[in-house]
């Protein structure tokens, strides 16, 4: 496609021709600020209305994605139609978008980019990343939909994030720790306060985790958000004697009390659960108990604890998500080990990863990612190495890794893919090994 074109000529491209020419529209992958995106929201008459009646954005470092999951699955439970926005995807652009539960199709997405198009080209061209016209479109298709809920999911910002042009009626934070220094920085307060750029005057807020710095209830004060944060005005607690069923205790925006107990574990952060649960009645949601059931013990996220055979795909990739797999990862059965496969961006704090894993995995294989972020394989064995782990192989890709695992893995063996997003897709792409043979002593391991 020609760097400018008069905005009643576009040609017909496919979705996949869309993304690539999305990925030529600027200089650099990441450049945070609202400025550009909002003028071409505004060209494209995102503003002259709300996209659905009510909006729930969702940022924070970890739990973001399942957070928004079972925003969406309690809220169709309960006959609501909700649409979302996530980001990254794993296998398909098109996850990024679903209405009532369906990603969306090549034709709506492409029709969504050719509004961004002619909105960017209008009068004075635009510039924007990919991640800006995405989101454009992702706002364009939601808008359409006709929902009852919108779940918007933050990028790896808050303020100045290309979400944040949308005003929520229920803003969360789930966690806050350190990831994308190269763009957020290492002070923790400081990223709070980037984080809790999403809250709105007046409007909800939902502090997801006990543990956030003090930064983000401050910056909700300045703006007299009315606050909800986990353990204070909503909490969780296991039933005695029956580790699988836990109850919810929250608060109503006039400060009535609900409680739901006897709820299932979803297999996600129960922290997150509850958020969801918390954002959805401040929403207005009147929930019920058998929904709310029902909701929670069916939804699924790709990637999160995932387990397909004895592979355990995780796309964590900073040592608060490391922490969190480490001490849910369940023991391989008698007799097995657990394996770790890992593969992770260059500019991921790899130590830290590395030293929350190696307390459960003491068996590895490492592979590259490639681009200009992906780390060596070499790199990341250098690293287990040091922290005390062994080193098996190392590989090209995911893909060989597992192809290398299949020769090794004994019946009771267990394997945690992890490290980044790109990893989980890679091996989410093709069907997972399982691998029958016994792995005799230590001769190939990497000393």
């Amino acid at each position: 496609m020609p760097d400018s074109l008069p905005s009643n000529s576009l040609p017909t491209l496919s979705l996949d021709q869309w993304l690539h020419h999305l990925e030529t529209l600027h200089p650099v992958g990441i450049d945070m600020g609202l400025e550009r995106v909002s003028q071409v929201a505004r060209r494209m008459g995102l503003f002259l209305r709300p996209i659905a009646p009510c909006v729930i954005t969702v940022a924070g470092t970890n739990g973001k994605g399942s957070t928004l999951a079972m925003i969406e699955s309690v809220a169709r439970a309960h006959g609501q139609r909700v649409g979302t926005y996530t980001s990254p995807h794993l296998l398909r652009y098109n996850e990024r978008v679903k209405v009532d539960g369906q990603e969306a199709d090549d034709q709506l997405l492409i029709k969504g980019f050719e509004h961004v198009e002619r909105a960017r080209l209008q009068d004075d061209e635009i510039s924007l990343t990919y991640f800006e016209a995405g989101t454009l479109c992702g706002l364009w298709c939601l808008s359409q939909a006709e929902l009852d809920i919108a779940v918007l999911e933050v990028g790896l910002g808050g303020r100045l994030d290309a979400v944040n042009i949308i005003d929520a009626d229920v803003a969360i934070v789930t966690t806050i720790a350190q990831d994308h220094a190269n763009f957020l920085g290492t002070d923790l307060a400081q990223i709070g306060r980037e984080k809790a750029g999403i809250f709105r005057s007046g409007k909800p807020a939902v502090l997801g985790s006990q543990t956030l710095p003090a930064s983000v209830a401050e910056y909700a004060q300045t703006l007299a958000a009315p606050t909800w944060v986990l353990g204070q005005q909503f909490s969780h607690h296991m039933k005695a004697n029956e580790r699988s069923k836990w109850c919810w205790q929250g608060q109503q925006a006039n400060g009535e009390h609900v409680v739901i107990d006897d709820l299932p574990d979803p297999g996600l952060p129960i922290d997150n659960a509850a958020t969801a649960l918390q954002a959805l009645v401040l929403a207005g949601l009147a929930l019920e108990k058998a929904a709310v059931q029902t909701a929670l013990s069916t939804v699924q996220l790709a990637g999160r604890m995932q387990w397909i055979g004895p592979w355990c795909l995780d796309v964590g990739h900073n040592p608060h998500a490391a922490e969190y797999v480490a001490h849910h990862l369940p023991l391989a059965p008698q007799g097995g080990r657990q394996w770790g496969l890992i593969g992770m961006l260059n500019d991921k704090d790899l130590d830290g990863v590395i030293k929350a894993l190696v307390i459960r995995i003491s068996d590895w294989v490492c592979v590259s990612l490639t681009g200009e972020r992906g780390c060596p394989a070499s790199e990341l064995s250098q690293r287990i190495l040091a922290h005390g782990g062994r080193v098996h192989f190392c590989a090209d890709t995911p893909e060989a890794g597992a192809v290398w695992l299949a020769n090794v893995l004994a019946p009771n063996d267990r394997v945690l893919a992890t490290g980044s997003f790109f990893t989980v897709a890679a091996l989410l792409a093709g069907p997972l090994p399982t691998g029958v043979a016994l792995l005799e002593g230590d001769g190939n391991e990497i000393r």
